[in-house]
């Protein structure tokens, strides 16, 4: 294969990547040996995020192609880049690469990067690290709905309550006086 088809092919791969992936962390990866680089990809390809290193040209056509470029994007294209595609779960990328550097301590930095489409700037990545999962937001969304029901709920059987015990004491009193007169 020639090198422009090869060119090509890859702006095509990284425009279909841009356009179905639901974040892309843009990282430099400089400092990192081989070894290094195939465990991050291994730890990262478990939770379905793919890590690739781009070239940077190729990647401003591909962000061009795939409705994503700006000049945002271009400034965060200098030097060695790797991109973090997360097909999955929203904030995988950004979690795991963060998780990663915890753990290893390795100079990974976080440039910037597209989430659902909008380019954002690394601390905004960084803070989608620190979102929690779609279950558990749904969970806190369901609960959040439920409270204000089991409120009106509970308001409505009050007054239910509060007869039952006027009724039940009022039992108790007749039981006693008939039990004295008798």
């Amino acid at each position: 294969m020639a090198p422009k088809a090869r060119k090509t092919e890859q702006v095509q791969e990284l425009t279909e990547k841009l356009r179905t992936a639901k974040a892309a962390v843009i990282t430099h990866y400089r400092g990192l040996t081989v070894a290094q680089l195939h465990d991050l990809r291994n730890r990262l390809r478990a939770q379905n995020v793919e890590y690739r290193v781009v070239k940077n040209t190729l990647a401003r056509r591909a962000a061009q192609d795939s409705g994503h470029g700006s000049a945002e994007i271009d400034r965060m294209l200098i030097g060695p880049v790797a991109i973090a595609f997360g097909f999955g779960e929203l904030s995988a990328p950004a979690k795991l690469l963060a998780e990663y550097t915890r753990q290893t301590r390795l100079p990974l930095e976080v440039i910037g990067g597209l989430v659902e489409g909008r380019v954002m700037a690394a601390d905004q990545v960084r803070q989608t690290a620190d979102l929690p999962s779609r279950e558990v937001l749904l969970a806190q969304l369901l609960g959040t709905l439920q409270s204000p029901i089991a409120q009106l709920v509970g308001t409505m059987q009050a007054p239910v309550q509060m007869l039952l015990g006027l009724l039940e004491a009022y039992r108790t009193k007749l039981n006693s006086e008939a039990a004295t007169a008798a």
